[in-house]
């Protein structure tokens, strides 16, 4: 989820939910010894299918191709009121 590891808080609107939370993917990545390039399927969960365009804008600028393969899915809610939760599958 975006939550600023510095804080704990959430981070507001799904632009920087979006991003926070591949950036958190990121480092959790790299502290395997992996990166973003390594992801080759996500889930991606939102609340509001609304903002879709608005998460894929920012989802395309952390990922290359070959982009991972994707399912997106909305969901009634999120925990701490999150917009938008990703889980990833990498690879070595």
């Amino acid at each position: 989820m975006g939550l600023d590891p510095s804080t704990g808080n959430l981070v507001e609107g799904i632009v920087a939910q979006t991003s926070r939370t591949l950036s958190n993917l990121d480092a959790v990545l790299k502290a395997a010894g992996m990166g973003l390039s390594n992801v080759v399927k996500t889930t991606v969960f939102m609340v509001d299918l609304g903002e879709f365009a608005q998460m894929n804008e920012v989802y395309a600028k952390h990922f290359a191709a070959p982009f991972p393969a994707r399912s997106t899915v909305q969901v009634a809610a999120l925990p701490k009121g999150a917009r938008v939760e990703i889980e990833a599958v990498a690879v070595r």
